[in-house]
């Protein structure tokens, strides 16, 4: 597209030279010599032009070539007529002409004055007369000229044996200087309430949404003096009525060019101030933007709120005296961001304009192969909402949606028209909402008597539906985007709950919580264990938790839906079937008409019809596919009558696959958990002995998340009659690994002590056992020991201390000290001397025995250490050996605040000594 403007001189050609007629390319002042011609009576003061090349894209620029350009003119009261009239003309040039098209705007002290060529003279162009016939309004083209003759001042059409050329003047509305909208005189008490006086806050904002200036009445208003709050965000003050994914922030807001609207301001007093808003887009001189906020208590917004765009009156009338149409003034000022909204006054002003019973609105799919019902009056509009139909019902013109079409009776031609079967309707028309071409959607009158529209009626539908489908589609697109917006915050939340758990009961609740009541009515998960395993009813959720046990109930009677890999939402007509023939049953076995005894109505009706109604409406089915494997589905449900969006269905779909991942990892997590808790376990001693004579107490702590065993262990176990072995240990590091060497050293200390080996003797075996194993080997520090009561109450130990801290004996007199000397640890070196040492405990002596976890437990750069340990111990004479090891590790976990970081093991034994009689 090529295209030039020059304020009142001549404007840069777009056309090859001699191909237009010769006054076009006289210079500006020699224009009114044309007024036979050409029908310009005024002097031109500026020019726009362009040219457009023959692809249907072309359209949409040309349309924006004019708004910009009658905008930036400052005729905003005829951009929507201007830009409608273009584009039809564009559309016969570029799409149906099939040749480039040359656009030209002047712009003169009585209006605009467009035209559009093209180089397809030869076209049929209808003549301008008394009597004007604009033909049969089902032909394919033709309608730009009409709606010329509908909305164009002055309009007309010339052509050239190479160029066709069809102009149209659009007057601007007499105003008076200055003025941009007015109101009518209204009486002194019909006027607005306001304060004694009105305070108009002035706050400016940066480019980074900071108040940079805060005038007086602000300060007033707010109680914020200027210096408290410049710097500040804005939106550490706004009180903004915003839900996530569904309309405009306060950021997004400061961002626009012009926004009004009410919000909140917190005054200093905490309390919340509400307001109205203007909010204006701005930049100073050296290109920085900024924003201007006016802003006035709420109950005082006539201040600074625009009133609606109501289109001036039209007082002329058609050729048979009717005055303007109805539906002309309401498409003037439609809320483009209320899409039920306008589609529902639309219906309604489509009903009254054609003196129906009955209309609706569709709305074509992405594809544009159905149309889904948006909006209707006088049909039952709760069992049609977003039902869907072909665009191409039937062959020929009168089943595609896509072309007008009038049926004069229904009753002759069954099934026509499937939204209206059973609704009394017999005579309808229906027109398509187009925008550039493309099919957006169609709306339809209906009445109950036969005959009551012809092509006249159509044509007066059809441009209705031309005014309207423009803002039809903005709307729908802006709804389409808020929709976009919130699926994905809402996917965003969900994927967020969902990697939350691991837990599989969990992951099922939330799947079902986040379906209900967002995108069904009611739902049930069900889950399949194995391929070869039935699917399991595992969750049901209704948003009215009373009828949560009948659906239940209802379902586990149904055969499950097949688990069909298929992506995508699939129709199950099973649970309808069931509750309306349950619910039949149940009715007439209540009246006495199932062939016995006739007995009272009873209460269990209520659940079974309010079951029947819950689940009555659409039910769609979804696999729940996770590595290529289907290990569920996620069954949605409506109550009677209703239908899922196509929105909805795939918003589903892109939870069901989040929430399969989601619950096999948690399935998988849980196999995991079982067998790594079930190995770990193994790894402990099954239960501690009975030791005649000897109280023995074990704490252990494993280091990690899930972790029941680590590098540290124990064991006290018998080895013969009299004689018990005891052992503390810690392999290097933490985790399965060290686990390993755990359950090596713990079961071959059993085994070797068993054999009658001396203690020297089992750790050299040990550590020869631990060597072999290679590179999986680690270094191992162990206390071993042999303990044999006595008959004086006291007992013996033998112990060897490779590596490991030493054991602490604490007499009855409070005095600690080390019953052990150091030797080298094991899994280091291969030939190892080792040496065993006799220790006896007296009636009411403590043994404690300690892995580093307890003694390096540190606090920044403190550590408990062994004189820690040793202090702590000091404090627990006369306790039994459960309240010792409690206190050690009471005092270990409040020496730092931190999670421990390495795995703990305690173990005392106390002589408490001979029991008197």
């Amino acid at each position: 597209m090529t295209t030039g403007l020059i304020p009142g001189g001549q404007p840069p050609d777009p056309r090859p030279t001699g191909s237009l007629p010769q006054q076009r390319r006289e210079p500006v002042g020699h224009a009114a010599q044309h007024v036979e011609n050409r029908s310009r009576s005024s002097v031109i003061t500026a020019r726009a032009a362009a040219s457009f090349e023959p692809v249907g894209r072309s359209v949409a620029s040309a349309r924006s070539f004019v708004r910009d350009t009658l905008q930036g003119w400052g005729f905003a009261d005829i951009v929507d007529d201007a830009v409608v009239l273009t584009s039809e003309l564009v559309t016969n040039a570029v799409v149906h002409a099939g040749t480039s098209a040359d656009l030209l705007c002047l712009r003169s002290d009585e209006g605009v004055r467009i035209e559009v060529a093209d180089r397809y003279p030869e076209r049929e162009i209808p003549l301008q007369g008394a009597a004007i016939n604009m033909g049969n309004p089902d032909r394919e083209g033709g309608r730009g000229l009409q709606l010329c003759a509908a909305l164009a001042g002055r309009w007309g059409v010339e052509y050239t044996p190479t160029h066709k050329t069809v102009w149209f003047q659009l007057d601007l509305p007499a105003r008076a200087v200055g003025t941009r909208a007015a109101g009518p005189a209204l009486p002194a008490d019909l006027l607005p309430l306001a304060d004694g006086r009105v305070r108009v806050a002035v706050i400016q904002i940066d480019r980074t949404g900071h108040i940079t200036a805060w005038s007086e009445d602000a300060e007033e208003l707010f109680g914020y003096p200027a210096e408290q709050v410049t710097g500040k965000p804005l939106t550490d003050l706004a009180a903004w009525p915003h839900t996530p994914g569904t309309s405009t922030g306060i950021a997004e807001a400061l961002q626009l060019s012009r926004w009004e609207g009410s919000y909140g301001i917190r005054a200093a007093s905490g309390r919340v101030t509400p307001v109205y808003a203007s909010h204006l887009r701005v930049r100073d001189t050296g290109g920085e933007p900024s924003t201007v906020c006016l802003v006035v208590r709420d109950h005082e917004r006539a201040v600074l709120q625009t009133p609606l765009r109501v289109p001036a009156s039209d007082t002329s009338t058609t050729s048979e005296g009717q005055g303007t149409d109805p539906f002309e003034v309401f498409i003037g000022y439609p809320a483009p961001d209320d899409l039920d909204g306008l589609l529902q006054r639309t219906v309604e002003r489509a009903r009254d304009m054609l003196d129906g019973d009955s209309a609706f609105l569709l709305l074509a799919t992405d594809d544009e192969t159905e149309l889904e019902v948006r909006a209707s009056t006088g049909l039952p509009s709760a069992r049609q909402r977003f039902a869907r139909v072909p665009v191409e019902a039937g062959p020929g013109r009168y089943g595609s949606a896509r072309m007008p079409a009038v049926h004069d009776d229904l009753t002759a031609v069954p099934g026509a028209v499937p939204l209206l079967n059973g609704t009394g309707m017999r005579s309808i028309v229906t027109v398509p909402l187009k925008v550039e071409g493309r099919l957006t959607g169609s709306l339809g009158v209906a009445a109950e008597a036969p005959g009551r529209y012809s092509n006249e009626e159509a044509l007066r539908l059809q441009f209705a539906a031309d005014r309207i489908a423009l803002a039809v589609e903005s709307a729908r697109l802006g709804e389409l985007e808020r929709l976009r917006r919130g699926s994905l915050n809402f996917l965003v939340e969900a994927s967020d709950l969902l990697a939350g758990t691991l837990d599989r009961d969990q992951t099922l609740a939330l799947m079902a919580q986040m379906t209900v009541p967002t995108l069904a009515t009611w739902c049930a998960v069900y889950t399949i264990a194995h391929q070869a395993s039935e699917p399991y009813l595992s969750y049901v959720l209704h948003e009215d938790e009373e009828l949560i046990d009948g659906i239940k109930s209802l379902l586990s009677k149904v055969p499950p839906p097949d688990p069909v890999p298929t992506p995508g939402a699939r129709v199950w007509t099973a649970p309808g079937e069931v509750a309306h023939q349950a619910a039949l049953r149940s009715s007439m076995r209540s009246l006495g008409l199932s062939g016995g005894p006739t007995r009272q109505v009873t209460p269990g009706i209520g659940p079974t019809l309010a079951t029947a109604s819950a689940v009555g409406g659409e039910t769609v089915v979804l696999p729940l596919v996770a590595r290529n494997r289907v290990i569920g589905m996620l069954t949605l449900g409506k109550p009677t009558d209703e239908h899922f969006r196509q929105e909805i269905l795939e918003l589903a779909e892109d939870l069901s696959r989040r929430a399969a991942l989601a619950l096999d990892n948690a399935r998988l997590y849980s196999e995991r958990t079982a067998i790594s808790q079930a190995l770990q376990r193994s790894l402990l001693p099954p239960e501690l002995p009975v030791i005649a004579g000897v109280e023995v107490e074990v704490i252990y702590r494993a280091a990690g998340e899930g972790n029941e065993v680590g590098g540290d262990f124990y064991d006290v176990f018998p080895i013969s009659d009299g004689a018990y072995g005891f052992a503390i240990g810690d392999v290097c590091g933490t985790g399965p690994n060290a686990a390993a060497v755990t359950g090596l050293a713990r079961h071959a200390l059993r085994l070797l002590a068993r054999e009658g080996l001396s203690g020297p003797a089992v750790l050299e075996r040990l550590n020869s056992a631990i060597l072999d194993e290679g590179a999986r080997s680690r270094f191992l520090t162990l206390l071993y020991g042999e303990m044999r009561p006595q008959e004086d109450g006291s007992a013996e130990l033998k112990v060897v201390c490779a590596g490991h801290p030493l054991p602490l004996r604490l007499r009855q007199d409070g005095s600690v000290e080390p019953a052990a000397e150091p030797q080298p640890l094991l899994g280091v070196i291969e030939d190892l001397e080792l040496y065993e040492q006799t220790v006896t405990l007296d009636p009411g002596d403590v043994l404690l025995c300690v892995t580093d976890g307890v003694t390096e437990r540190r606090e920044g750069a403190r550590m408990l250490g062994d004189d820690g340990l040793a202090d702590v111990l000091t404090t627990c004479t006369g306790l039994t050996a459960g309240a010792v090891a409690a206190r050690i590790m009471r005092a270990v976990e409040r020496f730092a605040s931190d999670a421990p970081s390495d795995d703990m093991a305690i173990l005392a034994m106390r002589v408490p000594g001979l029991q008197k009689d």
